[in-house]
């Protein structure tokens, strides 16, 4: 074994022993992929390798990409980096992190294709993606990119009817309305038999059905900002699931959510302003978030604000006390 493999072995070693059991979620980072997120600034690939290795080496359990082509935003047109290319490269440079996408539109991409990137992200990185999936909303970027958006929902059911067979067991034979993929098999398969975890982000009774149906985890469409808002979104998700006779159980929950760091104030960029005041210190964002857990949250995906590398080494100090268990 040469030096750099050691000191890489060693790397993953230590990383791997970040995260202890005793966390009552997993805590995930949103990455700032879209124009001006990061304390303002684009980031740049660099960027956004920098933040996700910090990530990992100070205990973060996961790493989120958004899935849009251009954005609307407070009445301002605004580009973001393609989600599926960026989580490719992440799965190359990241050992230990769980990636998802929060979450993918699947009418931006045909689903046995789609099916296909998703088991091949899988294997390149060692079984630690997750997937997330979701209907999309009729914004600027289907003009732009040509991209169907009548009958949303219509369309979503039938790609999880070609994306969940092909990942599951590596075969579908599906002709719709919308969608066909007659005789479709998945060759080679990735690291996992059954595919990666699927998840669904979701409100509304037929949205929720779906995630009810076929889903892993079921995201709350957020982002949330408050215990009440997803204590209401959790007895939404068990009467879905009692609806289609599943264990509410079996069904993991996710949430987005808004934590807006000491460190917001004197920052400009319009994400960051609003009229609740975020937390003054790491002691109330891990109770807030043991809250989350006690609510029935397995996981959480933070959106950041500010979204740097400074507000990560803040944030860790909120992580250690996650890992120390109850205060």
């Amino acid at each position: 074994m040469t030096e750099d493999q050691s000191s890489a072995e060693d790397t993953r070693t230590k990383m791997d022993t970040v995260v202890r059991t005793s966390r009552p979620l997993k805590v995930g980072i949103n990455l700032p992929i879209t124009e001006g997120a990061l304390a303002g600034k684009t980031a740049r690939w660099a960027d956004l390798f920098a933040i996700a290795s910090q990530a990992e080496v100070l205990g973060f359990d996961s790493l989120w990409v958004p899935d849009h082509l251009l954005l609307q935003w407070q009445e301002h047109t605004q580009g973001i980096w393609e989600c599926w290319s960026l989580l490719a490269a992440l799965a190359a440079v990241t050992h230990r992190v769980e990636l998802g996408s929060l979450v993918a539109c699947t009418a931006f991409r045909n689903p046995a294709l789609l099916a296909k990137m998703v088991d091949t992200i899988d294997e390149i990185s060692g079984g630690r993606l997750i997937l997330g999936l979701g209907a999309g909303w009729d914004g600027p970027e289907h003009q732009a990119f040509d991209i169907k958006s009548d009958h949303r929902v219509d369309r979503f059911e039938e790609a999880l009817q070609i994306i969940v067979p092909l990942l599951r067991t590596g075969r579908v034979d599906f002709a719709g309305t919308y969608y066909q993929a007659r005789n479709c098999e998945l060759r080679p398969r990735g690291p996992r038999p059954g595919g990666p975890p699927i998840l669904i982000g979701a409100k509304g009774p037929r949205m929720l059905r779906l995630a009810a149906t076929y889903a892993d985890l079921w995201n709350a469409e957020g982002p949330l900002q408050g215990l009440e808002q997803i204590s209401s979104q959790q007895a939404v998700g068990d009467a879905a699931c009692t609806a289609i006779g599943r264990d509410p159980a079996t069904l993991g929950r996710s949430a987005s959510v808004v934590v807006k760091l000491p460190m917001t104030q004197g920052w400009s960029h319009s994400s960051a302003q609003g009229k609740q005041p975020g937390p003054t210190s790491p002691e109330e964002v891990a109770e807030i978030l043991r809250s989350y857990a006690r609510a029935g949250l397995s996981h959480a995906q933070l959106w950041l604000m500010p979204n740097t590398l400074a507000s990560l080494e803040w944030f860790k100090t909120v992580l250690d006390l996650l890992d120390q268990g109850e205060a």
